[in-house]
């Protein structure tokens, strides 16, 4: 497989007041290209340069630190861009809203388990939205893991992440991540992940 840098969906500072522009920058041109390029260093000459990155991530377990770490970090960042925009905000709908209110008894309800997910997670890593069983979970995941691999207890594909990592917010927001999450909450692409969920849960 040919594992690229998917261009960044908006521009770096789009996403400003909530996440500033040289955040952005140094985040997707200095962290997520590292993470690739690692990436493709610990697959380079192996079996793996052949396999697609999601049967890679399944078996993380058994394939080393260096992809477990790395290849997290490369797909981690994608879903984490992914689930913002500039045109973020406010409340989902149709059938991602339902299933929301189904999980967790309603938005707001929602929207506290998950930032006090984020919030007290410790040291570094992500939060996720993840479809299981007709339902809807929040797990949280250490560095760059995610319910992909076969390292975690919840495992599914992700709808939704959060990465609270120290390098996503520190320029702004310094030590302060519940503000980080709070304002984050402003730029949550629900479009796109409730077509997500549609593609994955039906």
């Amino acid at each position: 497989m040919a594992f690229e840098l998917p261009d960044l969906p908006y521009d770096y500072d789009a996403l400003e007041p909530y996440i500033d522009g040289r955040t952005m920058e140094i985040h997707y041109d200095k962290h997520h290209r590292a993470y690739l390029t690692k990436f493709k260093g610990a697959i380079e000459g192996t079996e793996l340069e052949d396999k697609d990155l999601k049967s890679i991530l399944a078996d993380a377990g058994k394939h080393g630190g260096g992809v477990r770490n790395q290849g997290g970090g490369y797909y981690n960042h994608i879903v984490y861009w992914n689930s913002m925009s500039p045109n973020g905000g406010g409340k989902p709908s149709g059938k991602l809203a339902e299933a929301i209110d189904s999980s967790f008894g309603s938005f707001d309800q929602f929207k506290e388990d998950f930032t006090n997910a984020a919030t007290g997670l410790f040291g570094s890593g992500f939060v996720w939205l993840l479809p299981k069983g007709g339902k809807l979970e929040i797990v949280g995941t250490p560095n760059q893991d995610n319910p992909l691999m076969d390292v975690v207890d919840a495992s599914g594909e992700p709808i939704m992440g959060l990465d609270v990592w120290e390098h996503a917010y520190y320029l702004k927001y310094q030590n302060k991540r519940p503000e980080y999450v709070e304002n984050w909450w402003n730029v949550v692409n629900w479009d796109g992940i409730a077509k997500q969920y549609e593609d994955i849960a039906g």
